[in-house]
């Protein structure tokens, strides 16, 4: 058995982002595949009991641990590992920050959106879509803006930040209806400097 598993499933920007992690700090581990879409796996009261009460994916397990929330999952493997880990508290708290917007502000309007424009069935209200559509775009224009003076979120080096940040932005444009590196320069040559990383992977297939 690999050292790591992760219940996962591809379409999850927030399981990709931890298997993006894995992937990159060279951690041996397997996917534990959830079926979201045909059997709502995660919603079921075995997947409840035993492995995350919250009902969601992803849940890495490691040395008996089951840890959920991707952020902490990031957190866990920067602590383990070493790897993109911010340094000191002042650079703690900002990456805590910024994955904290994102989860409120960037992945947090992105998966909804995408969800109900490309796999909900059927697809959501337009109103409802307009909205996350209008605040995507403005906190999208807020971390372009920041990235448009240092390479990574945090300064010259990736973290766990850039890793959060990135998670639903490698899924191909038809799926959101819009471009967002055409449209974000500063993004775009973010994407390809974490994409140069050594271990990175496309979302598609979900990497093990």
């Amino acid at each position: 058995m690999a050292e790591y598993q992760l219940y996962c499933f591809a379409q999850s920007g927030n399981a990709y982002r931890a298997a993006l992690m894995l992937n990159l700090i060279g951690a041996e581990w397997e996917p534990i595949w959830v079926d979201f879409f045909a059997k709502g796996e995660q919603r079921t009261p075995e997947y409840r009991t035993n492995v995350n009460e919250m009902g969601e994916a992803p849940v890495l397990v490691h040395r008996g641990k089951k840890l959920s929330q991707s952020g902490v999952i990031l957190t866990y493997l920067a602590k383990h590992s070493g790897k993109f880990r911010p340094e000191g508290e002042d650079e703690e708290l900002e990456a805590l920050r910024w994955i904290i917007f994102d989860n409120q502000k960037v992945n947090g309007f992105l998966g909804p959106y995408r969800f109900l424009r490309f796999l909900a069935k059927p697809a959501g209200d337009p109103a409802v879509l307009a909205f996350l559509k209008g605040r995507i775009d403005n906190n999208l224009a807020i971390v372009d803006k920041r990235l448009s003076t240092r390479p990574f979120v945090l300064g010259a080096r990736p973290t766990i930040t850039d890793l959060s940040l990135v998670a639903y932005l490698y899924y191909p444009a038809e799926e959101f209806g819009f471009d967002i590196p055409a449209q974000h320069k500063n993004i775009a040559a973010w994407l390809d400097r974490i994409k140069a990383l050594s271990g990175w992977k496309h979302p598609y297939p979900l990497p093990g």
